[in-house]
């Protein structure tokens, strides 16, 4: 082989297509080592059609009646029309006339190597394959429908533009295409977790809507009426349920325990705590380490003194008061002798 045929191909400078190149087919010399001996890949071409079927899987002892059903199956040329063309690299090697016997293996004709070419000339003259009957879509008849007949046509988008025309003079199809691309936009932003753009808020249902919209707008007046409803009745909620009867005869230097986990300790505090909410909170002096905090609230500021993490503030009725003294942790309340 020539020095010039290892030359990489002069037409092609690019070093990132040459690199590809040498990618795709880095293979190519062993991409047919896992195929039986006997197996032959051939690609079948047809005289009146432009598709070529790659690489179709034979066996060097299949029958040429073999062959010739696959290419009936592929291109609808029956067997007693065709006349094949054996090709290797563009070249003829070898024709079979369509009065050869079927008998004959594939291999008799030479092919034994893959990527031959099995080319059929279609020899019926009526064939349905000719003048691109098969493939030519141009030459399929096609329904038009006039202007005329379309406008008079119910449930079209034209139909559906001059209904909102009718309703707002400015309506443009233009118009309507951007707000709904910005919609689109603002639905990928809801789904992604990120703040919805401006002009946009979520309805009742959850669903993103356009707030310069007459229905919008008042969907998004009722809506915050509603929050500012439940907001309100919440914090009255919260009143009543955390008020001064919550933490009655509660005081400071009384014995408690706190659930969940039977947690005791000692009242430091009662009263309100603005910080951490509304209502009224019972500060506790816990026995062992199991609270949150030193006697402090959000942003440092100090009810009661305590031990780091021996400190906790609690809703009075998470709790109770009375005689709960601190347990002794070699105290065993069991009273079963067999268990150890």
């Amino acid at each position: 082989m020539s020095a010039a045929t290892n030359a990489p191909n002069p037409e092609i400078k690019n070093k990132d297509l040459l690199a590809v190149r040498a990618w795709v087919t880095a293979n190519d010399a062993t991409q047919y080592d896992d195929l039986h001996p006997s197996t032959v890949l051939l690609d079948l071409t047809h005289s009146n059609l432009q598709q070529r079927h790659i690489e179709i899987r034979f066996d060097k002892h299949d029958t040429l009646e073999h062959l010739r059903n696959r290419i009936h199956q592929k291109t609808g040329t029956s067997p007693q029309f065709q006349h094949l063309q054996i090709k290797n690299a563009n070249t003829i090697v070898n024709e079979i006339p369509p009065s050869t016997a079927d008998h004959f293996k594939l291999g008799y004709f030479g092919l034994e190597f893959h990527g031959m070419e099995v080319h059929c000339v279609d020899l019926n003259p009526h064939s349905g394959s000719k003048g691109g009957q098969y493939e030519d879509v141009s030459l399929v008849q096609k329904y038009q429908m006039t202007d005329e007949e379309y406008n008079q046509r119910k449930g079209t988008l034209r139909e559906w533009g001059r209904a909102q025309k009718s309703k707002d003079a400015n309506f443009s199809m233009a118009k309507h295409a951007q707000r709904h691309r910005e919609l689109v936009e603002a639905q990928r932003a809801h789904r992604a977790g990120l703040p919805l753009p401006k002009g946009f808020f979520l309805d009742n249902n959850g669903t993103v809507v356009r707030d310069d919209d007459e229905d919008n707008e008042r969907q998004l007046l009722a809506l915050q009426t509603q929050t500012k409803t439940a907001v309100d009745k919440s914090s009255d909620e919260e009143d009543l349920l955390y008020g001064p009867d919550s933490v009655a005869g509660m005081e400071v230097g009384m014995r408690c325990q706190v659930e969940p986990g039977g947690r005791r300790g000692v009242v430091s505090f009662v009263g309100l705590v603005p910080e951490l909410g509304t209502g009224h909170w019972v500060g506790v002096t816990f026995d062992e380490p199991v609270g949150k905090t030193d006697g402090t609230a959000k942003g440092g500021k100090r009810y009661f003194e305590a031990l780091d993490r021996h400190g906790g503030f609690v809703r009075g009725k998470n709790m109770q008061v009375g005689d709960f003294p601190e347990r002794d942790l070699f105290d065993d309340d069991s009273s079963d002798e067999d268990e150890l």
